[in-house]
């Protein structure tokens, strides 16, 4: 490096390192071009938890985007199959409306349910791997939503609130936790490779926290899963000369900037985003290189399988990442729009079926990966949606969008496998005991990360805003 060049880094790395408290120092070292060898020292606070000792030491949720069918997958209701055909009538003398139709008959599971495991959950035959791990899930029944309306139901179910602007739950965990390692981001999204889901990146923002803990999107399918990594080739009339002295300008403007704006975090966001940066192009390829996983591993996920490799190559992504220190993955199922997600308006009978199949054996070969190489032990894996859908038909064989009931599933660190948490009425329409929110599924996460929901707050327009707002209990029955 040109001594010119590197005596003008250093003097601002060391400027950076005082405006920043220590947040620049080691990874602005990767960024500079002056540490390249020197190894990154994980900052991880999980074995004690902020409040209390911690079971989980990393998440991994994967979120079915557009409501997916809790009486077709794992609701089964026998009064749907006697009443097939029939006006739906709860007997309560309620308004029965849905949200983009109007009512039909009851509608039967068009699927066979059959109980399986020693817990004898009942499944459905569109999960028939799902149903071979359920002795490790705990399942929540009741859970409600405030909305049938997908972006609300979607932000509710991210960020604990129906409205925009509020940080989500790998957001809050970020803040709350830090990272696990200095050579990947804290927060990774896997999208689906259709498109984003029901609003788009507003699912994974980190709202009014800084900006360093939103989610960090990945594509999987793309030659450049993480866009802009790499820089594209330097134009000529760069010199090493024109560099020194853009540095020198930069490191100027800087100087100005925080000391006309003192207490601000942008700019230390900023530089730690270029940090991150700087190190995902040293340790990102091979994270998201499985060329040498073996050929039984690949299986194991279905990438032998059309149908299953898109998403099974994002769930053995989430293992190796989950491995290499990244503390919250989120894995979507499903782009926002009419189709080719959970959202089955016009026809359970075919549209159900081939989202299921597509995440069935990818979903339980990452359980049973996790569990062979001792991860599942201190990682929490979810599966959950915005909303269910309605015990009556819309049309002649499609299901609208229901808030009164769905279903969500939590496996591994600090899990009671088997069991089972609320119950919805007889037609899986609405929550009849033990009714939960998504703030009762966050704080039961947030616990088990050894998080007190309720002291894990920032102080923002004059409230003390935290991720389940005014409510959430954690639900001890399902935990071991």
């Amino acid at each position: 490096m040109n001594p010119a060049l590197q005596n003008e880094l250093l003097g601002r790395r060391d400027f950076l390192g005082r405006v920043g408290n220590g947040f620049g120092g080691l990874a602005l070292a990767h960024l500079l071009g002056a540490a390249e060898n020197r190894d990154a020292q994980p900052r991880a606070l999980w074995k004690g938890g902020l409040h209390h000792p911690a079971k989980a030491r990393r998440v991994i949720q994967l979120f079915m985007n557009g409501g997916a069918s809790q009486m077709d997958l794992f609701d089964y209701k026998p009064e749907l199959f006697r009443r097939h055909g029939q006006k739906f009538d709860p007997g309560t003398s309620e308004r029965v409306e849905a949200a983009t139709s109007a009512p039909g008959t009851v509608m039967k599971p068009p699927f066979e349910f059959k109980q399986h495991g020693q817990c004898g959950r009942w499944v459905s035959n569109l999960f028939p791997h799902i149903a071979g791990r359920v002795d490790d899930m705990a399942f929540l029944m009741a859970l409600a939503s405030k909305t049938n309306v997908h972006g609300p139901a979607s932000y509710m179910m991210n960020t604990g609130f129906l409205a925009p602007g509020h940080p989500c739950l790998g957001s809050w965990i970020s803040y709350g936790l830090g990272r696990l390692s200095d050579n990947l981001p804290t927060f990774v999204v896997l999208p689906d490779p259709r498109g984003l889901p029901y609003n788009q990146k507003g699912n994974f923002t980190a709202g009014f926290l800084p900006i360093t803990h939103q989610g960090t999107a990945i594509h999987a399918h793309l030659p450049a899963p993480i866009a802009n990594l790499a820089p594209a080739g330097a134009p000529k009339f760069i010199s090493r000369e024109s560099e020194r002295e853009g540095l020198a300008l930069l490191a100027q403007l800087n100087r100005a900037h925080a000391a006309a704006h003192p207490g601000q975090d942008q700019l230390e966001s900023r530089i730690e985003s270029y940090e991150l940066a700087a190190r995902l192009q040293l340790h990102a390829p091979e994270a998201l290189d499985i060329a040498n996983e073996t050929l039984s591993t690949r299986n194991l996920y279905g990438l032998d399988d059309k149908i299953t490799e898109d998403f099974g190559r994002r769930c053995l992504l989430a293992r190796r990442l989950a491995e290499r220190g990244v503390r919250f993955i989120q894995i979507w199922s499903g782009a926002g729009g009419p189709s080719k997600n959970w959202d089955n308006h016009s026809d359970i009978h075919t549209e159900l079926p081939a989202m299921a199949r597509a995440t069935d054996k990818p979903i339980a070969g990452l359980l049973a990966d996790l569990q062979a190489r001792g991860l599942l032990e201190d990682t929490l894996v979810i599966w959950s949606t915005e909303f269910g859908r309605m015990p009556f038909t819309q049309g002649a064989t499609g299901r609208d969008h229901n808030g009164g009931t769905s279903v969500a599933w939590l496996a591994g660190a600090g899990i009671k496998g088997g069991a089972t948490f609320g119950e919805s009425d007889p037609w899986s329409w609405k929550a009849a005991d033990g009714k939960m929110y998504c703030y009762d599924l966050h704080a039961t996460i947030l616990h088990l990360l050894g998080v007190d929901h309720e002291q894990l707050t920032v102080r923002h327009n004059g409230i003390d805003r935290r991720l389940t707002d005014v409510h959430g209990e954690v639900v001890h029955p399902i935990l071991a």
